[in-house]
């Protein structure tokens, strides 16, 4: 007996899987999920043995193997090495996990986005399988953008006098190591937005410096905890659109070695590269 797969189906499916003390099939007749407990006794009428379908198989190894999946592929390597030893505690790693993404915000709502499409992808998959029994196409699913859902929750804007210890306790922390690691002084700039989490924490800001119509990105920084979330890029962005063209007509950003794989951004923003600069070490004699 065949059955719609609807968006209301979909997530009832998904609950049902992740329910691992219940025993779970879709009524294809009535086209929703039914407990086993209530559909027993009319398994035996006209219609029961087409009419009920096992759902998707899932089980605490499938979700220990997702968590995994997640923690490996987590950008911030601060917050990936904690869910990664929270992974690896033996027992308890389920409650481990939650503790994690508890202390972390924006990884839990990353996390479960990320639940949730992979589990409906699982979904569509089985249901593409009843599909081909059937006789039938199989269907695609277009899930959410989540690129910018844990962006939602910050706020961009211009740096205000009250933030500046903020700015450069962040500005100290980021050059700690760095040759020539004194504050730099073009720190605030001629244009500085910062970014501010949901709760009000500072989380990064981008600095720039005006000659006459050409701009230099000097500064572009994101405490540790938010790196991995796209706080930079989303920093960078909000500046090139609060610039005037009629007043900035060309913008210019020094990349460090370290930050290569930010040239991905710089990319999609539609910068070029201009100059590769080199260094060389000269060892002192004796």
């Amino acid at each position: 007996m065949q059955f719609e797969l609807t968006e209301a189906l979909m997530d009832d499916i998904l609950f049902s899987m992740e329910d691992q003390d219940g025993e779970f099939y879709i009524d294809a007749l009535e086209g929703v999920v039914a407990r086993w407990d209530d559909i027993a006794e009319g398994l035996p009428g006209p219609d029961g043995q087409d009419r009920y379908t096992d759902l998707p198989e899932w089980d605490s190894s499938d979700g220990f193997r997702l968590m995994g999946r997640f923690a490996a592929g987590f950008r911030n390597p601060l917050i990936r090495e904690e869910l990664t030893s929270a992974l690896n505690r033996g027992r308890g790693v389920f409650r481990s996990f939650k503790n994690v993404l508890a202390h972390h915000p924006e990884a839990e709502k990353l996390w479960f986005a990320f639940k949730d499409r992979e589990m409906k992808k699982e979904i569509l998959d089985w249901y593409n399988a009843l599909r081909e029994e059937w006789g039938l196409e199989k269907i695609g699913w277009e899930p959410e953008e989540t690129g910018d859902l844990v962006l939602e929750d910050f706020r961009f804007r211009e740096l205000l006098p009250e933030d500046l210890p903020a700015a450069l306790k962040l500005h100290r922390l980021c050059r700690e190591g760095l040759e020539g690691a004194a504050e730099d002084p073009r720190l605030p700039g001629d244009v500085t937005l910062i970014a501010e989490s949901g709760g009000g924490g500072y989380a990064g800001h981008i600095s720039a410096s005006r000659e006459h119509a050409k701009l230099c990105v000097n500064i572009l920084e994101v405490e540790p905890e938010y790196r991995g979330l796209g706080i930079g890029e989303a920093l960078l962005v909000h500046l090139l659109e609060s610039l005037d063209p009629g007043e900035t007509s060309r913008v210019y950003l020094d990349l460090p070695a370290s930050a290569e794989g930010f040239s991905r951004v710089l990319a999609r923003e539609g910068f070029t590269p201009y100059m590769t600069r080199y260094r060389l070490d000269l060892k002192k004699p004796g």
